[in-house]
């Protein structure tokens, strides 16, 4: 016969043990994942912020969605050790003892407080009484709640922990320039007016930061424009401050670059000038001559000029460290172009000499078109000035040539 109260009949000893394993299981699972979202990051930083604006409203939410998934947790708890208790006084339960844990276990056994229910779910005349709900009922309702808590929770997290992790690099970049300030004494007029933005900037980051996102991420821009404006401050700062105690040596290293250049640059003449005698083509490129310009750019940084201070030397002594460098790089990889004809007409003769072998070891030796080919292609090869286009061009048929004999010797 079904119970009036749950709709169904009484559960057997088995089905009511059953059940009770399963719920218990079930609320160590949901007590697991609450705690772990009272642990989570941003759920922490809710807690333990004042905020305002949307994140505020967003804070108040979560707080209680968080006292309503507690307080019916608490509830489903109760009435799961009401039914404990009773199995465990009834190793033998009686039909009486079943229908009152099937109620427990299946029926609406949880009545909420009337403060506890929502608004929405309220009723005229539920100012009196609680809503009732089966454990099943309970658990839906917090599946529902949690996963409203924790989708906030997280959006908040994922927006909050951009925000505060790029502000930490930005507040970085300022104590840098400040430290190298302190360190050179005067004053910086742009550094003043960025800390300023920057302390505007972080208050709303760390009071509302759901102020700064779009479209569900973190919008980083105003703190983007601060950290590459303090980026270029302090770049500026410890140009100077380099340059101040390292000006004489630097000087020095520039000049020694320039001196290596000139000793490439020399080499690429004398270079091209032998492969003119021994390549026709292709034509050689025209060796660098950067050192002479450059020399004349070094001999004018003797110190900060007129008017002007260790700033402004010291982006005029990098520019010419790095146009030296890459003067000294493209001379070396122009006299290794110039060096790699002759190095490429070398690679072709011993090519040549190899496949005339193998063309011996296939049998091929007296074969008066292949003589014909190799006597062309070492002509080539061994005239000054070697055209090496026309070079290639001969060997590659001769390679071909030797390659189809080769197959058809294995057919």
């Amino acid at each position: 016969m079904n119970d009036a109260r749950t709709g169904r009949p009484p559960m057997s000893r088995d089905e009511v043990d059953r059940t009770l394993a399963r719920l218990r299981d079930e609320r160590d699972r949901i007590s697991t994942t609450l705690l772990e979202l009272e642990a989570h990051h941003g759920y922490q930083l809710l807690e333990g912020a004042t905020l305002e604006g949307e994140t505020g409203r967003v804070q108040s939410e979560v707080r209680q969605g968080m006292s309503s998934l507690w307080n019916l947790f608490d509830l489903y708890g109760r009435t799961l050790r009401a039914a404990e208790d009773l199995r465990a006084r009834h190793p033998r339960p009686g039909q009486a003892q079943l229908a009152e844990l099937t109620r427990l276990l299946a029926g609406p056994s949880i009545e909420l407080p009337p403060a506890t229910i929502p608004l929405e779910r309220r009723t005229l005349l539920s100012g009196s009484s609680g809503e009732k709900l089966t454990l099943r009922a309970a658990v839906e309702r917090m599946t529902v709640l949690y996963e409203e808590v924790a989708q906030a929770v997280g959006e908040l997290d994922g927006v909050w922990s951009a925000l505060l992790s790029r502000l930490a690099e930005v507040e970085a970049e300022r104590r840098s320039a400040d430290e190298l300030l302190d360190s050179l004494g005067g004053t910086e007029p742009e550094l003043d007016r960025l800390r300023a933005e920057l302390d505007a900037v972080a208050a709303v980051v760390r009071g509302d930061p759901l102020s700064l996102a779009s479209g569900g991420r973190a919008d980083t821009g105003r703190l983007d424009a601060i950290h590459a404006g303090l980026a270029e401050v302090r770049r500026g700062l410890e140009r100077a401050e380099r340059l101040r105690g390292e000006f004489a040596g630097r000087v020095d290293a520039i000049a020694a670059v320039l001196d290596r250049l000139r000793e490439v640059e020399a080499e690429a003449r004398r270079v091209r000038e032998e492969v003119l005698v021994k390549i026709a083509s292709p034509a050689p490129p025209e060796p660098p001559r950067a050192s002479a310009a450059l020399a004349d750019r070094l001999a004018s940084l003797s110190g900060p000029p007129p008017g002007l201070g260790w700033n402004d030397l010291a982006e005029r002594v990098a520019d010419l460290e790095r146009a030296s460098d890459a003067a000294l790089e493209r001379a070396r990889e122009t006299a290794g172009v110039i060096r790699g004809l002759l190095d490429r007409r070398e690679e072709l003769r011993g090519r040549l000499d190899a496949y005339r072998v193998k063309a011996a070891r296939l049998g091929h030796a007296e074969d008066a078109e292949l003589a014909r080919m190799y006597e062309r292609a070492r002509e080539l090869l061994w005239t000054s000035p070697c055209d090496l286009r026309a070079a290639t061009v001969a060997l590659s048929g001769y390679q071909q040539a030797i390659n189809a004999r080769a197959k058809g010797t294995k057919r």
